[in-house]
């Protein structure tokens, strides 16, 4: 697919961080596991622009997952949003009303590796922790592709968009993103 030597997750869990193969192992889905690719990349092009032109990728296929730090009162939460590259998270209106802050914002990138168990510029919502909110912007489903990173910057994730409603604390959010 694309440029892409895209195999079964299940066979190659040395591309997915640990709680991704997890995850994948544990997988109950809907969406048959077989269908849950993973393609090992040129860690230095991970980064989604120079992913996508080196691998052939287009841009509205492939699928960011930001982490947000939700605070209210003395509170923070951590959750993820799972939008579309060509797009950009409505953090200070959509999502944080959605989480019920008082502020949102993109979490510090310590504490996105430290809580999510990945390396930063790889995290995926697939084997984020149980009780993180995954607020995935409706246009990700329609795509019948989409690329997500794998918890590794060498290695992505393919999956059909769909899939990703079915991850746990998953939400389908309509308007969750804005064209860039």
């Amino acid at each position: 697919m694309w440029g892409l030597d895209a195999r079964p997750a299940v066979e190659r869990t040395d591309l997915l961080a640990a709680p991704v193969a997890a995850a994948v192992a544990d997988w109950k889905h809907t969406t048959p596991v077989e269908r849950l690719l993973v393609a090992g990349i040129d860690p230095e092009l991970a980064d989604t622009a120079e992913f996508c032109a080196a691998y052939g990728v287009p841009m509205d296929a492939s699928a960011n997952c930001v982490v947000i730090a939700a605070r209210r009162g003395g509170e923070t939460r951590l959750a993820a949003c799972v939008l579309l590259a060509t797009t950009r998270a409505d953090v200070n209106g959509v999502v944080r009303r959605r989480l019920g802050a008082r502020k949102a914002g993109f979490a510090p990138r310590d504490d996105a590796v430290r809580e999510s168990g990945m390396e930063y510029g790889g995290i995926t919502p697939v084997g984020l922790p149980d009780d993180w909110p995954v607020l995935v912007d409706a246009a990700v489903l329609a795509r019948p592709h989409v690329v997500v990173g794998s918890g590794l910057r060498r290695s992505k994730l393919v999956l059909p968009g769909a899939a990703l409603a079915g991850l746990p604390g998953a939400e389908v959010v309509e308007d969750l993103a804005r064209p860039a």
